[in-house]
């Protein structure tokens, strides 16, 4: 199992990432500024909620629920983040 260290710098990789092409959006699309802070929000809601679950496992004396723990949440994340670049790749169209 990855380091807690590491799922928090793959979250906050992943958040920074949609946040950056959010300002890149916003440069070319300026007409639609507020839908895309908005998206900018959910990525920010999304990391704090992803950060928190990471420090607070279900249960933590048992090792196979730790693990299942932190799979789902790998696996959270990465479904949350491909919904906030679809979202945002709609609003870009």
């Amino acid at each position: 199992m990855a380091s807690l260290r590491n799922l928090k710098k793959d979250i906050d990789y992943l958040v920074e990432e949609v946040v950056t092409d959010c300002y890149l959006s916003i440069y070319f699309h300026s007409e639609k500024k507020e839908a895309i802070v908005k998206v900018m929000e959910k990525a920010v809601d999304l990391r704090n909620s992803l950060v928190e679950r990471a420090n607070r496992p279900a249960e933590k004396h048992n090792p196979s629920l730790v693990k299942k723990h932190y799979a789902q949440l790998r696996r959270d994340m990465f479904a949350g983040i491909d919904q906030l670049f679809v979202e945002l790749s709609e609003l870009n169209k």
